[in-house]
């Protein structure tokens, strides 16, 4: 019961409050804000702002010109519209050459089958772990729009090379039709423009998505439900890119001309990219704030220099930095050497003295520091599911290549092609969990995420080991049948290529669960300071992934070439990729019991509330209106 009223918190059930002062922050010292969080934590009621009532956005974000933006000129899905059409087209561009790129090394570059996966891993492990040098860039000094063109500029100079290296007589593989050995300039030209898309997906992947979630403002109820709508049409636009890549722009690249398919390409990435630059009157742009990295350093270095002072009797006796619109951070008991930081000496607060942050640090400095430090189990363990995905853009395409892609009489399935069922499996998994799962858990559970983060990864990593089990089988049945029409005449084995469908939608199912959960889990756990550098953080794991495949290969063909004969020969059919698969599932069931284990002992981001407004209503709903509580200094008015 709230002292001074009649009236205690459970039989509240509805009550609307009118606020209407100067710009400023209403914090957890307010008593009415404080009865609204307690209520909000028994889930009793729902806090929101009417958008009506808010004209301009208050999250710190700037408009073109560097003001604070006007509601209802900027940003939402007027600004969003336009940054989900260059993800179209950079996901298309993308997995156009991703998922053929083997086919191309070992067909028109003519490597064999353990090179050319190689090179794959190297290049698909580059791309995605340059975003950690990209969303640092963008956070800390040249700002997401800015490293959104820049990223696009160097992108499509990797798309024209190329197309040039199929077009320009003196690049081209060779001189004649077919050739055994393609010359050393196209290798060079080649290896140059796919680097050069790398460096551009560095810069574009972790800027991208944070852009697009910068139009929808946390503090506006619609805006913050648009912002959930934001990433569904997102990875949509993500796994249409991708099918059309390995579909309609595969089956150019087989049937037509390598040449004119990455000048579609490329023709398409100049046209989204004039289109993106047409949406900067619309955007919301967030200034860098400098390094986010030199904060956790403070930190570290605060720490040694007062690691011989003893703790405080009280955690409210450590320091934090004075009333701010900044989010702040509640202090944990984890990693407490870590508090030594914020321990506050006679001299570190001396009148007219500024604080040295290398010397105090805050309570929020502190935590964000512990959140990275919480985050490397989790990222570790999650490497050996990069591992898994890895197989798909490199021995599976493989597979499918040797095996009778025909549909009907006429029609020849581009073996790239068949990637889309991957896609397929992780947008099912996508509509299912928002429309089916995720309602049910609430309703049972009464838990708004219905499934904690960390436990929809394991689900997914679940999953993953299902799927290299069920490929294990089907490469099996596959040699099988290899050995019995060895010696054919036959181009293709008689085997159909949708033997491959099921490990294709199981590991896209997986996708589904362990890569949007890694998503949201990066984006979500990392200061906020570093949300260009959480996405980074989680394509990281399939880019650290696809490394960890390549020296597994390696290590893999080193020792059975010792023992007797190698599990990777020159082909597939006389390789054991079977056995290697069956390995790849016994190391990701290890892997998972590890990051069980971890992940129940893992801590979440705890958020302190602090809520800004301009001029705002705020509404505590529940079912029916029971009664109202009167605070002082506060106008209530009845709800219509």
């Amino acid at each position: 019961m709230f002292k001074g009223y009649e009236h205690t918190v459970d039989n509240l059930s509805s009550i609307q409050i009118n606020f209407r002062g100067i710009p400023g922050a209403i914090t957890c010292d307010d008593p009415w804000l404080k009865m609204a969080l307690e209520l909000e934590e028994k889930n009793r009621v729902e806090i929101r702002v009417d958008a009506k009532e808010m004209k301009w956005v208050c999250d710190s974000s700037l408009d073109h010109k560097g003001r604070v933006p006007l509601r209802s000129s900027t940003g939402t899905w007027k600004a969003a519209f336009f940054i989900i059409a260059i993800e179209f087209s950079e996901r298309l561009s993308y997995f156009a050459i991703a998922t053929n790129l083997i086919t191309y090394l070992t067909e028109v570059m003519h490597e064999d089958l353990t090179t050319a996966a190689k090179n794959v891993n190297r290049w698909a492990g580059v791309t995605t772990i340059m975003p950690l040098l990209g969303g640092f860039l963008a956070d800390a000094y040249v700002g997401r729009f800015f490293m959104i063109l820049l990223s696009s500029s160097i992108y499509l100079m990797g798309l024209g090379i190329l197309t040039m290296s199929q077009f320009v007589p003196s690049l081209k593989p060779c001189g004649v039709r077919r050739c055994i050995h393609p010359r050393r300039v196209h290798e060079l030209i080649f290896f140059i423009g796919i680097y050069l898309i790398s460096l551009g997906t560095g810069g574009h992947k972790p800027s991208l998505e944070s852009f697009g979630a910068d139009q929808f403002d946390d503090d506006n109820l619609e805006e913050r439900k648009g912002k959930m709508s934001f990433f569904n049409w997102w990875n949509a636009a993500l796994c249409g890119g991708l099918v059309l890549g390995v579909t309609v722009v595969a089956y150019v690249q087989d049937n037509f001309n390598w040449g004119f398919a990455n000048l579609i390409l490329t023709v398409t990435m100049v046209i989204t990219t004039i289109i993106f630059t047409l949406g900067k009157p619309f955007y919301r742009y967030h200034v860098p704030q400098g390094s986010p990295l030199t904060p956790i350093l403070q930190v570290l270095v605060a720490a040694m220099m007062k690691r011989k002072l003893t703790y405080p009797s009280s955690p409210d006796l450590l320091h934090e930095a004075p009333s701010t619109r900044r989010r702040l951070l509640c202090h944990t008991n984890k990693l407490r050497f870590l508090d030594k930081a914020c321990i506050i000496e006679d001299n570190d607060m001396s009148e007219g003295k500024k604080r040295s942050p290398w010397k105090l640090s805050t309570v929020t400095d502190v935590e964000e520091a512990k959140l990275i430090v919480n985050m490397v189990p989790i990222w570790l363990t999650s490497l050996q599911f990069g591992v898994c995905i890895a197989q798909s853009a490199t021995f599976f395409l493989k597979q499918s290549s040797t095996m009778n892609r025909m549909m009907g009489k006429n029609f020849e399935i581009p073996p790239a092609s068949i990637h889309a069922l991957s896609a397929i499996g992780m947008l099912l998994c996508v509509i299912c969990y928002e429309k089916i799962i995720t309602p049910t858990l609430r309703r049972i559970t009464g838990n708004e995420r219905a499934i904690p983060i960390l436990q929809r990864v394991g689900i997914g990593m679940i999953i993953s080991i299902l799927g290299m089990v069920i490929a294990a089988v089907v490469e099996k049945q596959r040699l099988i049948v290899a050995g019995k029409e060895k010696g054919g005449k036959a181009r293709f084995l008689s085997m159909s290529v949708f033997w491959l469908a099921p490990q294709y939608l199981i590991l896209g199912i997986g996708d589904g669960f362990t890569l949007v959960g890694l998503q949201e889990y990066f984006y979500d756990q990392v200061p906020d300071s570093m949300r260009s550098l959480g996405i980074a953080l989680y394509l990281s794991v399939i880019g650290v992934g696809s490394f960890l495949s390549s020296f597994m290969i390696s290590v893999v063909d080193h020792v059975t070439g010792n023992i007797g004969t190698s599990w990777f020969g020159k082909d597939l059919n006389s390789s054991r990729l079977d056995k290697f698969y069956w390995l790849l599932a016994a190391l990701n069931g290890f892997n998972f019991g590890i990051y069980v284990l971890l992940a129940n002992r893992h801590s979440y981001k705890n958020l302190q509330r602090n809520i800004v407004f301009q001029y705002a209503q705020l509404q505590f709903k529940r079912r029916n209106l029971q009664d109202l509580l009167i605070l002082p200094g506060i106008q209530q008015e009845e709800e219509d």
